[in-house]
């Protein structure tokens, strides 16, 4: 027996063993085979049922419109051939950048392939060893992985403490210093405290970012939780990043900002120059979802969303169930222990209602939940009934 085969063996080993412990604690995850489309009814492992996990917020992830744009790009063909800065930079794309940045009131906006690749490449581009992030504790994993990576100092501060980030900007730095916030956070679903963010990121002369890939599209009337306490004109944040995964129903993210700050994650945003461009295809079907976002019919998608929230809390709030402080599309139920979160999923399922256990380490241990999501495209009847399966299923569980 060679080496070779002696530490693959041992790598088998341990993984498995890995494997097991994550069973036993509760914490391993399985992937759930979806057929056809997605959607607010949606049909998994063979089984229909009533989906309230997405994020597909405005309802947008399976609409016919969006499909026809999409099968018309097609006609031109589907990758992009190279990176945008080789060859793959289509017209669809550069239209897509221009509509973006017109909707966020930025100068320029910049497609990446995903959210993950937005954050990563513009902390990476715009941080250095000297440099210091100051970051809410409960930022995405994006966040928290571009900081690392990009090798500046990781100040981690308290969840939306507006005192704590004070302090945080007060202390005395060398080099660059960037605030990086969540705008709504993922599994939490409360929204961040950006005014006074902004106001105190003003006031000491330092950058801000925001993620606001769950804010897009549904906050400030389409345009954001920038827009959200004044729709006229957008809070003060020079990074700008959001996704189109959620409420627009297609993938891939963009950064928004000023024409240096474009122009310099093109020269050095790494997960930019190093990535094949997105489809011109899928440039074309985010562009369509924008237009919908942004006009009428966004609007009454996202009045329609609100009054399902409100009805979904109220009617937990009559059936004693306690729901987390969350205005938005992410309503939280958390039950604490992991086996407990995962029976209420399952049993939930068995009734037709597809909703996510969530563990450690997506979220702190002590703290699994269920992470409801609404959707513009639910009904109030299958709110009304998810409420009442939630009022069966917890008193057994």
């Amino acid at each position: 027996m060679d080496g070779t085969t002696v530490a693959v063996r041992q790598l088998e080993m341990r993984l498995q063993q890995q494997l097991a412990q994550l069973r036993a604690q509760d914490l391993y995850r399985t992937r759930r085979v979806v057929s056809g489309a997605h959607g607010a009814r949606i049909v998994v492992d063979g089984q229909a049922c009533l989906n309230f996990c997405s994020n597909d917020y405005l309802g947008l992830a399976g609409d016919a419109r969006i499909a026809d744009a999409t099968r018309r790009a097609l006609d031109d063909g589907v990758g992009s051939g190279a990176s945008a800065l080789v060859c793959g930079y289509n017209r669809e794309h550069a239209q897509l950048e221009e509509a973006l940045a017109a909707q966020v009131q930025r100068p320029r906006a910049l497609l990446f392939s995903s959210g993950w690749a937005a954050n990563l490449g513009v902390l990476r581009a715009l941080l250095g060893r000297g440099d210091t992030l100051i970051a809410d504790e409960l930022n995405h994993a994006s966040l928290i992985d571009g900081g690392r990576l990009a090798g500046a100092q990781y100040v981690r501060v308290g969840h939306a403490d507006v005192d704590a980030f004070k302090v945080a900007l007060e202390a005395p730095r060398e080099g660059q210093t960037l605030v990086a916030t969540d705008s709504i956070f993922s599994m939490d679903g409360d929204i961040a405290p950006l005014a006074a963010l902004s106001q105190q990121c003003t006031a000491q002369g330092v950058t801000l970012m925001v993620d606001d890939a769950h804010g897009f599209g549904v906050l400030g009337g389409g345009r954001g939780a920038l827009f959200e306490a004044n729709a006229a004109a957008p809070l003060d944040a020079d990074i700008y990043m959001a996704g189109f995964g959620k409420a627009l129903g297609t993938a891939g993210a963009f950064v928004a900002g000023s024409e240096a700050l474009i122009e310099f994650l093109i020269q050095r945003a790494r997960t930019y120059v190093f990535s094949t461009a997105p489809p011109p295809a899928l440039a074309a079907a985010t562009h369509a979802a924008l237009r919908l976002v942004a006009g009428d019919e966004g609007d009454a998608r996202r009045a329609q969303l609100a009054a399902l929230i409100a009805r979904f809390r109220g009617g937990c709030a009559q059936m004693g169930v306690a729901l987390s402080l969350s205005s938005t599309a992410i309503q939280p139920l958390v039950l604490g222990a992991e086996a407990r979160a995962l029976a209420v999923s399952r049993a939930l399922l068995a009734q037709g209602f597809l909703v996510a256990a969530i563990r450690p380490p997506t979220v702190p241990v002590g703290t699994a939940r269920l992470r409801i999501t609404l959707t513009a495209a639910h009904t109030a009847a299958e709110v009304d009934g998810l409420v009442s399966a939630l009022g069966t299923v917890l008193k057994s569980a």
